[in-house]
C-alpha cells in the first residue's frame, strides 16, 4: 500500500511516499488510484504507463493489476488505477484455504471465490468489512429444522382373579400397547454440531391401552401335612426341599400362625431335622413370615391341580 501527501511550494511539487519526498515538479497532469488512495502527479516525461510505473518506483506485486496496462502510451492528464491483490484464509466447510483476491470487502471475496451463502450463515468478520492482507475470513454453516422425537408410554396392567379357573392359568383378555408422546424441537446446528434444541411442543399422539389379564385362583388340594418350615438361600424362587413328595409336584404352604400363604415348587430334598415338613426358599419364605423367625409352624397341602 502506497501512503502519500503531496506538497505544493511555488512551483515545486513534492510527494512523500512510504516514508520519503520525492520531487515531481517536471511532472503535470497524471492521477494514480493506488487501491483506494489518490496521488497527483505534475507532469510527464514517460512514454507509457510502464515507464511511469518504473520510473517512480511503483511496483506491482505478482497478482496485482493496472488499467490501464502498462503497454498503453502516457499523455498528460492520464488517469492510472492500481488493483493491489491481497492474501487472505477462509476456513469453509471443513477446509482452510489459503487465496489471493483483488476484492476489497470481506463480500466481494467471497463472491470471487464462488462461495455461496445461505441467510442464516456466520461470516466472521462481518461481509460488509474491509478485506486487509492476510485477513482470516471465517464461514460457519447455519442449518435451523424442526425434528420430532417420539418417547413410549408405558402401558399399565390390571390383574383379575377368577376363581373357576386354574391357579396355574393366566390369560390376557387385553393386550397392553405403549402410547406415543411426540416433542418438536427447532435445532440449530452450526457447520453441522447442535448447538441449540428448543421444545416447540409436546403431545400425546397416541394413548396407551392398559393391559388386563385374568389370573386363576381356583387350588385343588390332595393330601394336608403338619409341622415345621424353616427357610434357606437356594434358587431365589418360589420353590422348596422336601424328603418326600415328587420333585416338580406344588404344594401350598400356610403359616398357621398369621394365615399367610405360599405356593411353591419342589426342587430339592430336605430338611431331615425331626419335625420339619419342608424348607423353603429365601424368597418363598419371606411370603408368610420374617426370616428372623427362622422356623414356623405350616399346613403344608399337596396340590393336584
Amino acid at each position: 500500500m502506497l501512503l502519500g501527501l503531496l506538497v505544493i511550494c511555488g512551483v515545486s511539487v513534492f510527494l512523500f511516499l512510504d516514508g520519503e519526498s520525492r520531487d515531481f515538479s517536471r511532472k503535470t497532469g497524471i492521477t494514480v488510484w493506488d487501491d483506494l488512495t489518490e496521488f497527483q502527479y505534475a507532469g510527464g516525461t514517460y512514454a507509457t504507463v510502464g515507464d511511469f510505473l518504473r520510473g517512480e518506483g511503483i511496483v506491482l506485486a505478482p497478482g496485482d493489476s493496472v488499467f490501464p496496462s502498462e503497454e498503453s502510451a502516457l499523455a498528460s492528464g492520464s488517469r492510472i488505477a492500481i488493483t493491489r491483490s491481497r492474501s487472505y484464509t477462509l476456513r469453509v466447510d471443513g477446509e482452510t484455504l489459503s487465496l489471493e483476491t483483488q476484492a476489497r470487502t470481506v463480500a466481494e471475496a467471497l463472491a470471487a471465490a464462488h462461495v455461496t451463502l445461505d441467510e442464516d450463515d456466520i461470516v466472521e468478520p462481518a461481509r460488509e468489512t474491509s478485506l486487509a492482507e492476510n485477513s482470516r475470513v471465517a464461514i460457519t454453516r447455519v442449518v435451523v429444522s424442526e425434528e420430532s422425537v417420539d418417547k413410549p408410554i408405558p402401558y399399565a396392567k390390571k390383574t383379575n382373579e377368577d376363581d373357576a379357573l386354574s391357579w396355574r392359568k393366566t390369560v390376557v383378555t387385553q393386550k397392553g400397547e405403549n402410547g406415543i408422546e411426540r416433542s418438536t424441537y427447532r435445532v440449530s446446528r452450526h457447520d453441522g454440531k447442535e448447538v441449540n434444541r428448543k421444545l416447540l411442543a409436546r403431545e400425546r399422539v397416541k394413548e396407551p391401552v392398559t393391559e388386563v389379564v385374568t389370573q386363576g385362583t381356583y387350588v385343588k388340594v390332595g393330601k394336608s401335612h403338619s409341622g415345621a418350615a424353616s427357610w434357606y438361600a437356594h434358587t431365589g424362587t418360589l420353590a422348596a426341599a422336601n424328603p418326600w413328595l415328587p420333585m416338580g409336584s406344588y404344594v401350598r404352604v400356610t403359616n398357621t400362625g398369621n394365615g399367610k400363604s405360599v405356593i411353591v415348587k419342589i426342587n430339592d430334598r430336605g430338611p431331615f431335622a425331626p419335625g420339619r415338613i419342608i424348607d423353603l426358599d429365601k424368597v418363598a419364605f419371606e411370603k408368610i413370615a420374617s426370616l428372623g423367625s427362622g422356623v414356623v409352624h405350616v399346613k403344608m397341602e399337596e396340590i393336584t391341580n
